[in-house]
């Protein structure tokens, strides 16, 4: 399982920097999203991937039962996911702005924007 997920996370890392290597606005896009789920998959298995033990301490106890996985990463990978959302929509954003200027969907376009 972890040689699946180590595999998955190298695919969408190689993913999105060959999107973020294109000159197509919308590709950038989809390099940053790839990126961002890479990013919170590898912090979610490095917290290490358990299952059948929650993560919720028992009444009266001080720590959670052993074995359970750990909660720090999951609530990271919950705080980058929101980030990322921002980060998307705001690039989206940005990215119509710039072509509704330049009227261009490359990225090239855009060294001619200062004469308009």
């Amino acid at each position: 399982m972890n040689m699946l997920i180590a595999l998955t996370v190298g695919v969408l890392f190689a993913t999105g920097v060959f999107c973020l290597l294109r000159r197509c606005l919308m590709r950038l896009i989809i390099g940053l999203v790839l990126l961002g789920q890479a990013a919170n998959l590898l912090v979610f298995s490095a917290g290490g991937l358990k299952s059948g033990v929650p993560a919720l301490i028992p009444l009266g106890s001080m720590t959670p039962p052993e074995g359970a996985a750990d909660p720090l990463p999951q609530a990271l990978v919950l705080t980058a996911v929101v980030i990322g959302f921002g980060l998307t929509v705001f690039a989206i954003t940005l990215i119509h702005r710039a072509r509704a200027t330049s009227g261009n969907d490359d990225v090239d376009a855009f060294n001619e924007t200062d004469r308009l």
